[in-house]
């Protein structure tokens, strides 16, 4: 049993039983802590960046008499106290160094469980795995009456996340960023990728990684959530700024499968006169999966409609996927230079939809240049401005996490980084380019740090209920607090919109105003309209008869009659009104990595009833959104937090309330509930 006090650097080594334990300082308030069994700490894959320590404010101490290291940095003090006792019952001697986390006042914010007396308990627990690694456990007393927000994209209303449990691991619609913000006041990254999960119990907070080198963890501690979120961008990489062109509206569809058809679209926006900033073509444009290029009998000259477009004032985004079929041009090649993901067992290909492919390995640098060079050959020499990069988790035929392997390690030590690595290959590809702050990477994951590369995450193939709309209300909250600013959604969600049916309308109207103050306001899903018989209307084959894939049905502002195109374009313009605004909470995520979308606790901290309301948000610091999630709903009561110093003023009816209580507002079907807070945004009255 052994302290090793480093106070040129600051740091805390502990060794005994085999384990070597390392304590350091990692930004402000904020401290790093590693173990290894039988080895030094090593850095690792994880989200951490460089820190910059003012190394005034950090102080280690150790004190013989009562084995006992402390290491201080600023308000945050992490006290290491080491044991040594010996087992008659087994004869062993046992070698502990717990950890306990305080504020500088001295209280306390959470510590490692004890061995709890005969239970012979492990705060960090190494079980071994056969060929090398290890499965972890690090277990925590928590504060039992905490508030706990983060940890990325689950399906599900759940504001408050203490009592929770959460699956470690990516799929579509799911994005898993172990960072957590408690109203203890102190932010805990897991800064570990592998497969495994993490537990909020009333008794016990744990975190658990199926096979991993090493445990690694960041804690830090602040006055509010926004300062724990600034300094936890400090640790992790801030958001670019967004590009002008983001913040106004995006139309997608299905896909658009041919030239003609997006350059129609674009010019109907402009006949109408609604405003439109990007247009999206989707997947299947390409011959096969892995070839990144148009498809040339559909797309003869995207270089002729990219100019087009740009002459309407419209950006150019392509969807990218990982995927490579068997059959590309490129399969070949890539798998003799060992650029794609490996199977461990069975067949070599991990998705069939639309064939057998495999995915390439975006963990291998090689592979993300190999990529990157044909999408600029072959996408941004021909015009196109942007991408999205899809199936980012990646999406698996079936999640069987154990059966790949990357270039970084076996996928349940490191799989959690695919969808960083894979949005890091386009970012670095245009800043190459010399696109700094022109670049957004619309992407179906994130893990963290993935904000550093332009990650706009969306929340992936959602259903189209109204059940799935309130869902994504506390996806894109907590999304904000896992250090993902840039976030959005499918429009009236992906999965089965009838564009014929009268309540799918009413939904798509209802996340429109949804949408509309969100970081990003984008249509897109997956619309059917059946034929009398049953039948799909548009069947696309090649010219020698080769299937390709469905359109899916219109997906435009006038898509839906006169009524939902009225209340689109409505919002398409407030949209537009609030530019200055949206623009003013993108420039505040790029320098403290702010989100847009806040839940009420996020302001106000000290407000206990606002502390688990999970169907309003704040839209930056001035407005109160309460969406309509619903069907056939016309009214709805609202929570105005704060108290008599607050004003809050409805910008439909232009009324005033004083924070602190429930009001019950009208909400006809063109009609959001939107409050002003302290009688900002005039401009936005009779909403």
């Amino acid at each position: 049993m052994a302290f090793t006090i480093d106070t040129t650097n600051n740091v805390i080594a502990w060794t005994g039983g085999g384990e070597y334990v390392r304590i350091e300082p990692w930004g402000d308030n904020s401290v790093r802590v590693r173990s290894r069994m039988m080895h030094e700490p090593q850095e690792g894959i994880g989200a951490l960046e460089p820190c910059n320590i003012d190394v005034n404010r950090v102080v280690v101490e150790y004190s013989e008499e009562t084995q006992t290291a402390i290491l201080r940095n600023n308000n945050l003090i992490v006290e290491a106290r080491a044991s040594e006792k010996h087992n008659d019952a087994s004869g062993y001697n046992t070698n502990r160094c717990e950890l306990t986390f305080k504020k500088a006042d001295g209280t306390v914010l959470f510590k490692e469980i004890d061995g709890g007396g005969s239970l012979q308990l492990k705060a960090r627990d190494y079980k071994h795995v056969k060929g090398g690694g290890h499965e972890l456990t690090v277990s925590f007393e928590t504060p039992e009456h905490e508030h706990l927000y983060g940890m990325g994209e689950y399906q599900q209303p759940v504001m408050d996340l203490k009592g929770s449990t959460f699956e470690l691991a990516h799929r579509n619609s799911q994005s898993s960023v172990p960072f957590v913000v408690s109203s203890q006041g102190y932010g805990f990254l897991w800064n570990n990728p592998a497969i495994g999960d993490a537990t909020f119990a009333k008794n016990r907070t744990s975190w658990h990684a199926m096979v991993s080198e090493q445990i690694d963890y960041w804690v830090t501690c602040g006055d509010s959530p926004s300062q724990i979120i600034s300094q936890y961008a400090d640790a992790t990489g801030h958001p670019p700024m967004m590009p002008e062109w983001g913040l106004g509206f995006w139309q997608c569809k299905l896909r658009y499968w041919n030239q003609q058809q997006v350059l129609d679209v674009a010019e109907q926006f402009h006949k109408r006169n609604i405003p439109l900033d990007v247009i999206v073509v989707d997947f299947f444009h390409w011959p096969k999966m892995g070839d990144y290029r148009f498809e040339p009998e559909f797309w003869p000259n995207p270089e002729l409609m990219a100019r087009r477009l740009h002459e309407l004032g419209i950006k150019l985004m392509v969807s990218v996927w990982p995927q490579v079929s068997l059959e590309s041009e490129n399969y070949d090649e890539m798998r003799s230079k060992n650029l794609l993901i490996k199977a461990e067992q069975g067949e070599d290909f991990s998705m069939m939809f639309e064939g057998p492919s495999q995915y390439y390995d975006a963990t291998n640098p090689r592979a993300r240049q190999f990529v990157w060079d044909l999408c600029k050959r072959n996408y941004v020499n021909n015009g196109v401005d942007a991408f999205w990069l899809d199936e980012a988790e990646p999406e698996y035929g079936s999640y069987d996490f154990d059966n790949y392997r990357y270039y970084a390690g076996s996928n349940l030590q490191i799989g959690n980084i695919y969808p960083r690595e894979y949005n890091r290959g386009f970012y670095e590809g245009q800043i190459a380019l010399g696109r700094e702050g022109q670049i957004v990477n619309l992407t179906r994951c994130a893990w963290a740090g993935s904000q550093r590369y332009a990650s706009l995450v969306w929340s992936g193939d959602v259903g189209s209920t109204f059940t799935d709309l309130r869902a994504q209300i506390t996806c894109a909250i907590h999304m904000g607090m896992a250090g993902i600013p840039w976030f959005t959604t499918d429009m009236g969600g992906f999965h089965d919109g009838d564009i014929n049916s009268e309540q799918f309308r009413e939904l798509f109207l209802r996340w429109a105003q949804f949408s509309c103050f969100s970081p990003v306001m984008r249509n897109h899903g997956d619309r059917s309209a059946l034929a009398a018989d049953g039948s799909m209307k548009e069947t696309i084959t090649t010219a020698t008869g080769e299937h390709r894939s469905p359109s899916g049905a219109d997906n435009e502002p006038w898509s839906m009659g006169k009524q939902v195109e009225e209340i689109l374009v409505k919002y398409i313009q407030l949209r537009e009104k609030l530019r200055p605004y949206t623009r003013e909470l993108f420039e505040q995520a790029h320098k403290s990595g702010t989100p847009l979308i806040r839940g009420l606790f996020f302001e106000f901290p000290h407000d206990e009833a606002a502390v688990d309301i999970s169907d309003e948000y704040m839209f930056g610091p001035d407005l109160l959104v309460a969406p309509i999630t619903e069907y056939a709903l016309r009214e709805r009561d609202v929570y105005l937090p704060g108290d008599n110093s607050t004003v809050w003023v409805d910008l439909h009816t232009g009324r005033s309330y004083a924070g602190g209580i429930t009001v019950r507002v009208d909400a006809p079907l063109d009609v959001i509930p939107v409050f002003a807070r302290n009688n900002q945004h005039h401009d936005l009255l009779g909403l």
